[in-house]
């Protein structure tokens, strides 16, 4: 039997090489016996590195053994635990995750009921709440006047109920009917107005004659009215308007709008009225704002109606020592500033979270006005800082989602109402807080949806009604809507699928 010429080497030499991969003069490449002697490689760091001898490896081959002896290299262990398969592996980085979140708070703030649900539950949230504290405020009023504890509550919690109609109403009419009430309502406002100034019928509280009585203990302030018939009148106005594109000149666009509003002024400052004037002003400069009225064309009503009221208030002494309890800190000669101090030291005294419900001391005889004008000073005064700051907030929320309403729909007279609603409220809040804690004179004006006071309520609600209806009638918010009625996603997903022929699988 002939002798096998492949003895000594590698079975994996015998396998051929690839076509074309090596230069024909390299001759296969074999490795040696087990018996070959080691290679010693010159120049190496302690020592020869042993191994077995063969041929060297043709240029461009990269060997991927390891010589026996060598120090094996492991990969770096993972931190924090093992990098087995059941190991969670290291964790995404802090501001990932704080990304994510503010991601997901963005687009849940973007919906497009985000509007509809912060006007709804700010409004009810501050009017349930104002119950509660007029509840608690005017306790001790009504036992002084020889009255049930709960009179005022009770009055307050009928014009609750008879102003959630209201808005309940207003939210389901159409703009259409909204925009056919503004002259009606407007005419009604200034006859009641002007019925305010006649002898025996306009009745006179703390030295402002601008209520009517109505029978029993009800009574109406008609002035009140008048900052919704202004802002639906002025709506439908300047809407009509900027329909026809008459509002690029000025003499549109300020008759009739501020000579009706200045008439309106005029018979509330008949009754000595200072701080509905000052409310009914603001709305008509939100008014002119929104309308896209020119710099110095709005600069010059702003100065008439600044010069007007610098005379009003430097020709009534009254008005003079309320500006001059701005910041008062001490009751001062007579205790003209009586009010506004104890206005602070009511919210001094409530702390982070307040001495708790019906535990004031102020609203025993020493703050005037506790269920009214000064509400928020015994809200702070028993809730704390805690409760005061929620206040804040919710009125913030109902004051964002009006200007997003205002700030989102085509309709002319969506934006111009919904703008001087949103203008009338938070105008209103900030005159009142700005006063009980010192920072503004005291105008007298309630805090809106949380003070006592059934004329207030009534068309503030049917305002907030108002702004409901708008943020319903966004195409978004309408879709949106709709999907949310039982049967309709159903119904929607049976039309989106055909049906298949017998035979198709």
């Amino acid at each position: 039997m002939p002798a096998d010429d492949t003895a000594g080497r590698h079975p994996r030499s015998a396998r051929p090489s690839v076509g074309g991969r090596f230069p024909a003069a390299v001759p296969p490449f074999a490795l040696p016996s087990l018996g070959s002697p080691p290679l010693a490689l010159p120049g190496a760091t302690g020592g020869a590195v042993t191994g077995p001898v063969g041929p060297p490896a043709p240029p461009g081959l990269a060997l991927r053994g390891r010589a026996p002896g060598a120090a094996v290299r492991r990969a770096p262990a993972v931190r924090g635990g093992s990098a087995g398969p059941g190991s969670r592996g290291p964790r995404p980085p802090s501001g990932n995750r704080v990304r994510r979140m503010y991601e997901q708070a963005r687009r849940t703030w973007d919906r497009p009921l985000t509007a509809y649900y912060l006007i709804f539950g700010a409004s009810m949230l501050l009017t349930v709440l104002g119950l509660v504290m007029v509840y608690s405020a005017s306790m001790i009023k009504a036992l002084e006047l020889s009255l049930p504890g709960s009179y005022f509550f009770r009055k307050q919690f009928l014009a609750a109920v008879i102003g959630a109609g209201l808005m309940m109403l207003a939210s389901r009419m159409p703009g259409k009917l909204h925009r056919a009430l503004s002259y009606p309502l407007l005419v009604g406002a200034v006859f009641l107005m002007v019925l305010v100034q006649v002898p025996g019928i306009g009745h006179s509280v703390n030295g402002n004659q601008n209520w009517i009585y109505l029978g029993g203990p009800f009574q109406l302030q008609p002035s009140e009215f008048g900052k919704l018939a202004l802002i639906l009148w002025g709506a439908d106005l300047l809407a009509r308007k900027q329909d026809k594109r008459l509002l690029t000149q000025w003499k549109h666009l300020l008759v009739p709008l501020v000579p009706v509003a200045f008439m309106l002024l005029g018979l509330i400052m008949l009754g000595g009225d200072m701080g509905t004037a000052i409310i009914l002003t603001a709305i008509l400069f939100g008014l002119l704002w929104l309308a896209g009225a020119p710099t110095r064309l709005f600069g010059g009503v702003l100065a008439v109606a600044c010069t007007l009221g610098l005379i009003l208030i430097k020709t009534s002494p009254n008005r003079m020592s309320r500006l001059a309890c701005i910041g008062a800190t001490d009751p001062g000669p007579g205790d003209q500033c009586w009010q506004a101090v104890h206005g602070i030291y009511a919210l001094a005294s409530g702390g982070w979270f307040g001495s708790g419900l019906g535990a004031s001391v102020e609203k025993w005889g020493q703050l005037p006005e506790p269920h009214t004008d000064f509400i928020f000073a015994i809200t702070g005064e028993e809730l704390g800082l805690a409760g005061t700051l929620s206040v804040l907030a919710l009125f913030a929320a109902l004051g964002y989602a009006g200007i997003r309403v205002a700030g989102r729909t085509e309709d002319p007279f969506v934006r111009y109402a919904a703008g001087g609603v949103t203008t009338w409220i938070t105008a209103q809040a900030v005159v009142n807080v700005g006063a009980v804690l010192g920072l503004l004179p005291i105008a007298g004006v309630p805090l809106p949806l949380f003070s006592y006071g059934g004329s207030a309520l009534l068309p503030t609600m049917f305002a907030v009604g108002l702004l409901i209806a708008f943020a319903r009638e966004d195409p978004a918010a309408k879709a949106a809507l709709a999907m949310r009625r039982p049967g309709v996603r159903w119904k929607t997903m049976r039309r989106r699928v055909k049906k298949r022929p017998s035979g198709e699988r």
